[in-house]
């Protein structure tokens, strides 16, 4: 190789390098997400302290905010699952049949 060729590779290979941390995203300080087992269990020890309230001495309308924060983690529960869609499925059946 020539020294004409050689530079332009070098000062692209350079510039690269220098370019790509200034797009790269910072993770370690915006990182507040909750794992999802750490979730799954937060969920499951609320629901067991509901159920071992005793519900005799509250209001209606607390019994009314129990009764939806409980509807609201089973749906949250419900929604932690993989979803496949219709063209997704049809999609994996025909890849099997031309593999096949």
């Amino acid at each position: 190789m020539t020294p004409k060729k050689i530079i332009p590779i070098l000062l692209m290979a350079m510039c690269i390098t220098l370019v790509t941390p200034a797009f790269a995203k910072e993770t370690s300080a915006g990182n507040t997400e909750v794992p999802k087992e750490v979730r799954a269990l937060q969920m499951e020890n609320r629901l067991i302290e509901i159920r071992n309230m005793a519900k005799t001495n509250l209001t209606n309308a607390q019994k009314r905010e129990l009764r939806q924060e409980v509807k609201s983690i089973r749906r949250e529960r419900r929604r932690r699952g993989i979803f496949l869609s219709v063209g997704a499925i049809i999609i994996i059946i025909l890849l099997l049949i031309l593999l096949i």
